[in-house]
């Protein structure tokens, strides 16, 4: 027979989904270029990051056919990380720091000169550093988190042995105006989550009590995100959202 379920855990479960337009990411600076990128031009790439993806993994397995009688069994014997991961920022006029800082970087990878007299000559060349010395052990993190800080923990991703991979060309025209931006493909060996260990659950009082705030929550966030669509306006959508969350309240209060 199916369970009963109060009206009060649905609310406390099901309104409050996590949503895509969350997130914030950590890029690394290499050693290598770090005296020409500072702490204050990492943390205005970061704000730049404008679209990422949480990465992912599967579970590589052979089969086992004859320990039992008909019966075909798979066993993991490796994890597999994805390659690489896919990071797009929106790029600053007049000083395109994106498209800079990982040229930069890759520049630093090849070891193809300093100066423009080098990179123009005709005995050009170039020779790879060592892997060690332009990989980030650490620091490449995508963090997601929500809205409310109520809703939970972050969940954090950090990437080990990360490097850029590849720069996607660019397309410019004479054509209407749009926001340029630059995407970058980061490789790295693996990544693990942060905390992973740790479970986070709310206590029955606190699920109680957080039921009328999560479907406010809730409905203001549908607000917000339809007045955003509509209008562009960012603010104006929070400003809707958060009297429609105020009305809801109000009204559960009565």
């Amino acid at each position: 027979m199916p369970r009963n379920v109060k009206v009060s855990d649905v609310k406390a479960n099901l309104l409050r989904p996590a949503t895509t337009s969350h997130f914030e990411v950590d890029i690394p600076i290499p050693t290598g270029i770090s005296s020409r990128w500072d702490r204050s031009k990492k943390g205005k790439l970061q704000l730049m990051c404008s679209e990422t993806s949480l990465p992912g993994s599967n579970l590589a397995t052979f089969e086992i056919n004859n320990d039992r009688t008909g019966v075909t069994e798979k066993h993991v014997h490796r994890r597999i990380f994805d390659d690489r991961i896919d990071l797009t920022f929106y790029v600053d006029g007049g000083l395109y720091s994106p498209i800079r800082f990982f040229e930069d970087w890759m520049a630093y990878i090849t070891n193809n000169g300093d100066t423009d007299s080098e990179l123009q000559g005709s005995s050009y060349n170039y020779r790879m550093r060592y892997p060690k010395d332009y990989m980030a052990e650490q620091g490449l993190v995508v963090r997601k988190f929500e809205r409310e800080k109520t809703f939970g923990n972050l969940l954090e991703y950090e990437f080990v042995n990360a490097f850029p991979l590849a720069i996607n060309s660019m397309p410019v025209s004479y054509d209407t105006s749009s926001l340029l931006k630059c995407t970058v493909s980061m490789s790295y060996i693996r990544y693990y989550v942060k905390n992973l260990d740790k479970i986070y659950s709310n206590s029955p009082t606190t699920i109680k009590g957080q039921a009328g705030f999560n479907a406010a929550s809730f409905a203001g966030g549908i607000v917000d995100t339809i007045v955003d669509n509509i209008t562009g306006n960012d603010a104006l959508g929070d400003f809707a959202g958060g009297l429609t969350a105020a009305f809801v309240l109000s009204q559960q209060s009565q």
